[in-house]
């Protein structure tokens, strides 16, 4: 029954993303807003609420390995695993604008983190500081809502179509939301299961089987929008759903109950998360595209260090 589960969440997720993908485009080419904000906004929020739920209840509960590892784990699947598999679908291209301001962005999110954590806790304190930064990073993405300057217009005519379908096109966003967390449930729930049944700790389930359930709407909504050439949505995704993870998330847990975060994932853990981050910028910055080739070497990456894990 959790093997039929996890495939039941699995084609949930996908026609999710869909409706999602579909709907938040169409919604950002209405009021001329890019993509890219888009996917780290609304995209991002919309498929983060599976690892806020997860990392909510383990942090009330006292499980803080399994939150602190839910968050990392995902952050480095959506880097790793989800942009690796967008980019051989289809190579992703990106604007210079988002290797040199939002992918820092997200760096400097993952470094703030690991500061955070030095004192081997994330206090109440730490928690206000990443969600005041989560503040900052909003009112960054309002005021580049529009196509920077030099960039191609969205065409009026197309903007003026999409105008008259807000209704639908919100509509999408719902189902794909409701969508998301339905099937990430049914895949954590499964995950779970299984992991507990072959006697796996609770940090290395979190990292993996839960991370990896958790990052599934990232997974879903990333490969979508790189199939129907929607590249920025895509990177937005990811880019934005690993800072919410951060700032808010980690956050919004921090502030409810102090989260211990044992040495050795200061040591190995986090560094890697920011290791991960990090590398799309040298990998996207010559030709401002991760092709096929940059996309096997992030799967590769991922699949390393789910062995280093276990092994």
């Amino acid at each position: 029954m959790a093997v039929a589960l996890f495939f039941v969440g699995i084609a949930v997720l996908y026609y999710a993303a869909e409706f999602l993908v579909e709907g938040s485009s169409r919604f950002a080419i209405s009021f001329g807003i890019r993509p890219l904000v888009i996917g780290m906004t609304v995209v991002a929020l919309a498929t983060s609420m599976p690892e806020m739920m997860v990392s909510l209840l383990a942090a009330v509960k006292g499980s803080s390995d399994l939150a602190a590892g839910n968050i990392i784990g995902s952050n480095i699947a959506n880097v790793g695993l989800i942009l690796g598999v967008a980019a051989v679908f289809q190579p992703v291209s990106v604007t210079r604008k988002t290797v040199l301001r939002e992918i820092p962005i997200m760096v400097g999110a993952s470094v703030l983190l690991w500061f955070c954590a030095l004192d081997g806790v994330l206090s109440a304190g730490d928690g206000l500081l990443l969600v005041t930064s989560l503040g900052a990073f909003l009112l960054y993405c309002l005021k580049n809502a529009k196509n920077e300057e030099g960039a191609p217009e969205i065409p009026e005519g197309m903007v003026r179509r999409e105008k008259a379908h807000r209704k639908k096109d919100v509509l999408y966003i719902l189902f794909g939301i409701v969508g998301l967390a339905a099937g990430a449930e049914m895949m954590v729930r499964s995950g779970v299961f299984i992991g507990r049944s072959l006697g796996i700790s609770e940090m290395v389930i979190g990292l993996s089987v839960i991370a990896l359930g958790t990052s599934l709407p990232e997974l879903a909504a990333s490969s979508v929008g790189a199939w129907r050439g929607e590249s920025d949505l895509s990177v937005g995704n990811v880019i934005g759903s690993n800072i919410f993870n951060i700032f808010f998330v980690l956050g919004v847990c921090a502030l409810i109950r102090p989260l211990p975060i044992q040495a050795s994932v200061l040591r190995f853990e986090l560094p890697i998360m920011i290791l991960f981050s990090a590398a799309l910028i040298p990998l996207m910055h010559r030709g401002l595209v991760l092709g096929r080739r940059e996309g096997i070497f992030l799967l590769a990456a991922y699949l390393l260090f789910i062995w280093r894990l276990f092994w």
